[in-house]
């Protein structure tokens, strides 16, 4: 099956580019609400699924035992943009176990937003790990290995245990089989696996409403999913996608963007969550995708709906600010 394309670029009135995907919609049970493309197909969720590689810091106690609140929460979760507050509430989530940056083995990088790293080249002479987009999510393997009394060091291998249950929590959560045949590496060092688009998208559902689960799953799903809600700044950072989807509905949009143009998000309140992947890994076309999307369960709501697809439909502007173009969703995506 060939995906459809689901957004277009616009330069004058000359559609200069086609972005080919696949995006679903599932509720607490797995059904489907909404589907276009190929959603059986097997995606590497890469740092859209963190709200699920977080469970264990909630389930093993050790957030609880460092006492963090829904920052520490959403950090574990987020890919930041390495501004000064994410930097310094990753030190923070480490002190709390005793450790510092030299326990992290996410390795390090300068900022992926232009304004942050043109202050961070004004202010340090090079970035460590706690810079590192995943280092709240890192912090959080840190402070769950501490706290359980497992081994720190190699904590990213596959075999270690911190993997070794985040990898049974994913399969308990979307339903999939998950092992060395369908793993790879993520940037920051820890397996990755491919997972069926449908299937993630029932996993986050789940975290979402709590169908089926455990009560202690349920209830760290809930407050995780509450918690970057909550703190959506420390999910992304400033204009950051993630962010401001979050921002437009208060309390009632959980958004989490992964490399390769893959994107997840949810609506707690309609017990629905979404998955989608843009075909050839644009970053602009998945969130240009993932806000089409959640714009059609908020029909009901002009204002909100509105918002969301001024989002989805966004101007391409030349370096002196004149719109000379559009981000715009196909007809497989738009209301």
């Amino acid at each position: 099956m060939e995906n459809p394309v689901l957004v277009e670029i616009t330069r004058g009135h000359i559609v200069e580019s086609r972005h080919r995907g696949m995006v679903v919609a599932v509720d607490g049970d797995g059904a489907v609400v909404f589907a276009a493309g190929a959603v059986d197909t097997p995606v590497f969720p890469r740092s859209a699924c963190k709200a699920m590689q977080g469970l264990p810091l909630v389930e093993s106690g050790a957030a609880d035992a460092y006492g963090f609140g829904d920052r520490e929460l959403a950090l574990a979760c987020a890919s930041h943009s390495g501004e000064p507050e994410h930097v310094a509430l990753a030190a923070a989530m480490l002190a709390r176990a005793g450790q510092d940056v030299s326990a992290l083995e996410c390795g390090s990088h300068w900022s992926g937003e232009e304004p942050v790293l043109i202050a961070q080249a004004r202010s340090i002479e090079a970035p460590d790990a706690l810079y590192n987009n995943c280092s709240g999510k890192h912090a959080g393997f840190v402070c769950t290995a501490c706290h359980t009394g497992t081994r720190l060091k190699g904590y990213v291998g596959y075999d270690h245990p911190v993997q070794a249950e985040i990898r049974d929590v994913m399969q308990d959560l979307t339903g999939a089989a998950l092992g060395t045949d369908n793993c790879g590496i993520d940037g920051c060092s820890i397996p990755t696996y491919a997972v069926p688009l449908q299937k993630l998208a029932h996993g986050f559902a789940r975290m979402a409403t709590g169908t089926g689960l455990a009560p202690l799953r349920a209830g760290a799903s809930k407050r995780l999913i509450g918690a970057c809600m909550a703190e959506p700044f420390y999910v992304a950072g400033t204009k950051r996608a993630c962010t401001r989807l979050m921002q437009t509905a208060p309390g009632r949009i959980f958004a989490k963007t992964g490399a390769e143009g893959v994107f997840c998000a949810a609506i707690p309140e309609k017990g629905i969550a979404i998955a989608l992947k843009c075909e050839d890994g644009a970053t602009r076309a998945a969130e240009a995708m993932v806000a089409a999307t959640l714009a059609r369960f908020f029909a009901d709501e002009p204002d909100l709906h509105a918002a969301l697809m001024a989002q989805a439909n966004r101007p391409v502007k030349s370096r002196i600010g004149a719109e000379v173009g559009a981000i715009r969703v196909t007809e497989g995506l738009a209301q």
